[in-house]
């Protein structure tokens, strides 16, 4: 102790669960401080999962019913949830099935990428069903053990469009 304090440094006790109890000489607010740090950098760099909401009314056309469902899949493949809604006003309220028809289109064409989390279900006047993600985000670059030479050894790629390469004359 008096070596720590002659040092200008804290005797800090580390792991006082083991057998002997753990303790180092540090400064203990210069520790505290970078600690603090790290927390805050691993804060910076975290993302959650956000649910975006998609709309859609009982009487979407196929065409803008396909253009939503592009911008389902882009939120799926970027690993968020996605809540899907067909909105009710005035009489389409008494028909809900039409809704019902509109969202199962959507979830059709959706197939594979999404799995359902929770069932279409009446939201006060809107029909509405959240999606997530079956595949997890695509690594960016190049995946591990990919390699650009050919397999027979020769050293040439054939590129990225699948093309072989041109012959030298």
């Amino acid at each position: 102790m008096t070596r720590a304090r002659e040092a200008g440094l804290d005797l800090v006790e580390v792991d006082a669960n083991g057998n002997p109890p753990v303790c180092r000489l540090l400064d203990y607010g210069k520790w505290k401080y970078e600690q603090a740090k790290k927390e805050r950098d691993a804060r910076k760099h975290q993302r959650g999962t956000m649910v975006h909401e998609v709309r859609l009314r009982p009487r979407t056309g196929q065409h803008d019913i396909d253009l939503k469902v592009r911008t389902v899949e882009r939120l799926l493949a970027e690993g968020d949830k996605v809540k899907l809604s067909v909105m009710f006003r005035g009489r389409e309220m008494s028909h809900p099935e039409v809704g019902q028809e509109v969202l199962d289109r959507a979830l059709s064409r959706l197939g594979e990428a999404a799995s359902v989390e929770k069932p279409p279900g009446m939201e006060g006047r809107f029909l509405s069903v959240i999606l997530t993600p079956t595949v997890k985000k695509p690594l960016k670059g190049k995946e591990p053990g990919e390699n650009s030479a050919s397999p027979d050894g020769n050293g040439r790629g054939t590129g990225t469009d699948g093309a072989e390469p041109l012959a030298s004359s």
